[in-house]
């Protein structure tokens, strides 16, 4: 049976041209000479691909793009005279699948014709996608992921510290919250600290607290996240980039379960569990005298080890299904599909960045196939990477040239920390772990050397 074509177009003349020209391409059509017709027609067909003109007698074809978003599967080509930047632009947000201006290109015709009706067959040959548990904060049933839920259903009601590791963009928080909702503790707050997100200066006030008066700013009494933790959980987010000092401080909650505020005589108790997360190895981190070890292993009593995507292929289609559902189209609008192809794409790459930058093509990928059908050519345009230079040092030629060393050193530190970049897929702290130094000095290189642009700001 041929796929069937709706022409929609007030010009009979345009209409015969195009019925002739399918005819040859062994296409089947009907015809609409205005907005109602075409809606009319809708309610009683459903046809493999529209021809819309934008100019009607009693409406604009905008409108019948707009009353379309409930049937995304059905691609719409807008042929115009009008080829200007801003009625383009509002056809594509619209929800067109084409825009093609007239004269009509024969050719150009063809190839759009081509692509939408392989669209739609995509999108009906493929099986509705079984979504998971909504309900669910973690998405994934595999054997890894298994492991990870038997550990979090073992150790939840207990009340010792929790060490979270694994890479960037593996879930750590999520991890938390569910250990959170889990315990005996669930009725109380969850408290979230990002110990990379502060300065030095603000982070003991942030942690502890402070008294009115105690440094300058300090207008009146501000209860720590300590504090306001009590009977419940706080979650230290990133807690291998504390400095010494704070890392002393920690250290005695963690013991005693005591602290004071900043410029107070007090002496305040928390009854908080502490979960903790960091993506940095803490017991190399110990060894290079980076990280306290008797703190090390006050936070290290309970460890919970997230493994990278990589090693939870078996829970792509659950995770794909999940953004997919969550990156709709539009509010209402049915999830995109995704073809064969582009799943296995998906399935066979390496993913550094984990499950955010797989959220992050996901939600990419919908908005370049319209939240029609995914193929390989959406995938093509990758998550955020930062791109290395090229050129490398021909030391000899410096040394005759009398290059400062200085300068040259710089230029060495900007290369490794581009590449860096690059290989943690834009993520700052990821970036820091790996060039050993910590993440505030990395913010200071990335403005110095201007490579702000293009980097996550957190992970």
């Amino acid at each position: 049976m041929p796929s069937q074509v709706l022409i929609v177009d007030d010009d009979s003349a345009i209409r015969e041209l195009l019925r002739e020209f399918l005819a040859e391409e062994g296409l089947a059509t009907s015809e609409a000479a205005s907005a109602a017709e075409a809606r009319q027609a809708l309610e009683t067909s459903d046809p493999d691909v529209i021809l819309l003109d934008m100019w009607l007698p009693d409406g604009d074809g905008l409108d019948v793009l707009d009353s379309l978003r409930g049937r995304p599967e059905i691609p719409v080509i807008v042929i115009t005279a009008d080829s200007s930047s801003s009625r383009t632009i509002r056809a594509m947000q619209a929800g067109a699948f084409d825009y093609l201006v007239k004269p009509l290109e024969p050719e150009a015709v063809r190839a759009a014709l081509r692509r939408a009706l392989d669209q739609r067959r995509m999108a009906r040959d493929l099986r509705a996608t079984v979504l998971p548990d909504g309900r669910e904060r973690i998405v994934g049933s595999g054997t890894a992921m298994q492991a990870v839920y038997k550990l979090i259903g073992r150790i939840a009601d207990a009340q010792a510290s929790v060490l979270i590791t694994g890479e960037t963009g593996t879930g750590k928080e999520l991890v938390a919250e569910t250990l959170h909702q889990n315990s005996s503790r669930r009725a109380g707050p969850l408290i979230r600290v990002n110990c990379a997100a502060l300065p030095e200066s603000l982070l003991e006030s942030e942690l502890f607290g402070h008294e009115k008066g105690s440094f300058t700013g300090a207008i009146g009494l501000r209860k720590g996240r300590f504090e306001l933790a009590h009977g419940g959980t706080i979650f230290l987010d990133e807690v291998g980039e504390l400095s010494p000092s704070t890392q002393k401080k920690l250290l005695r909650v963690l013991q005693f379960g005591e602290f004071e505020r900043v410029g107070g005589a007090v002496t305040l108790r928390s009854d908080a569990r502490v979960v903790a997360a960091t993506n940095r190895d803490l017991e190399a981190e110990v060894q290079k005298g980076h990280f306290r070890e008797d703190l090390y292993y006050r936070l290290n009593v309970l460890r919970i080890a997230l493994p990278p995507l990589r090693e939870r292929r078996d829970d792509f289609p659950a995770l794909i299904a999940h953004f997919l559902d969550r990156y709709r189209p539009a509010p209402g609008a049915p999830p995109a599909k995704i073809s064969g192809p582009a799943m296995r794409q998906l399935i066979a790459g390496d993913w550094p960045g984990n499950v955010r930058q797989l959220e992050n093509s996901i939600q990419q990928a919908v908005v370049l196939s319209g939240g029609r059908v995914i193929t390989p050519e959406h995938l093509r345009q990758m998550p955020l990477s930062v791109t290395p230079e090229k050129n490398h040092l021909d030391l000899a030629a410096l040394v005759r040239e009398s290059v400062p060393l200085k300068s040259v050193l710089a230029k060495v530190e900007r290369e490794m920390i581009v590449e860096a970049l690059r290989q943690a897929a834009g993520n700052r702290s990821e970036a820091a772990r790996m060039l050993h130094i910590y993440r505030r000095l990395l913010y200071e290189k990335i403005e110095e050397y201007g490579l702000g642009t293009g980097t996550k700001e957190r992970d």
